[in-house]
């Protein structure tokens, strides 16, 4: 279930040349900002205008005067960024996603039809096609005592070498209001998490997460 390809949908989208060559998503993290400079400057230029030397924005994206963009950035085809939304670098807004109001992005992907509408904090994040995050929902992305994150997860461990690292959150995948994905939070495919939850670790697809100790099956 870890791996890029069981987790997240990516072909013919903007990252797929970054995620297609790593086994795991959170190998991309390393990589977004210089993936960026690479790939902006050969984005068609009939399509996207070069605002900045490091910031490429698609004609069709609709960007409020409040928003908010440092670079490196690029922000694809129809897409929102909507009041006071703060892009504050090394950020990938693929397609049709909406990133609303006193909404944080920071060295992360929203590959396509992501909604962060409402007062979330996306850092060090990866989050696949449809993934909706509620209102207040956010993405830790740092322990408190600063060490690596490891990922345990079916007797194995996952050095990640990251020591900021968010969350994977695969297709489909709906985030309730207020909830708090602990740093190096995995979240399969369709799952469901409850308004005001505290997650951690690693949730598989097809699944409702209520709290910690009651993980129940989506039927």
């Amino acid at each position: 279930m870890l791996k890029t390809k069981n987790l997240i949908s990516y072909q013919g989208t903007l990252v797929e040349k970054l995620l297609e060559k790593i086994e795991y998503p959170w190998q991309a993290l390393s990589l977004i900002n210089q993936y960026i400079l690479d790939f902006g400057s050969s984005l068609p230029r009939t399509e996207y205008k070069q605002v900045k030397d490091d910031i490429w924005i698609h004609h069709t994206a609709r960007i409020t005067e409040s928003a908010l963009l440092i670079g490196p950035l690029i922000i694809g085809p129809n897409n929102e960024i909507r009041h006071n939304a703060f892009i504050r670098g090394s950020v990938i807004v693929g397609d049709s996603c909406i990133v609303g109001n006193s909404t944080e992005l920071k060295n992360c992907i929203l590959i396509s039809h992501v909604e962060a509408p409402h007062f979330n904090y996306i850092g060090d994040s990866i989050l696949a096609p449809y993934s909706h995050l509620g209102a207040g929902s956010i993405t830790s992305n740092i322990k408190a005592d600063r060490k690596n994150i490891v990922l345990n997860y079916q007797n194995q461990k996952f050095e990640t070498g990251l020591q900021k690292f968010g969350a994977i959150i695969g297709d489909h995948v709906e985030i309730g209001c207020n909830a708090v994905l602990n740093p190096g939070v995995i979240i399969g495919k369709n799952a469901i998490i409850y308004p005001l939850s505290m997650v951690r670790g690693v949730i598989g697809p097809e699944k409702i997460y209520k709290n910690q100790n009651e993980i129940v099956d989506l039927k």
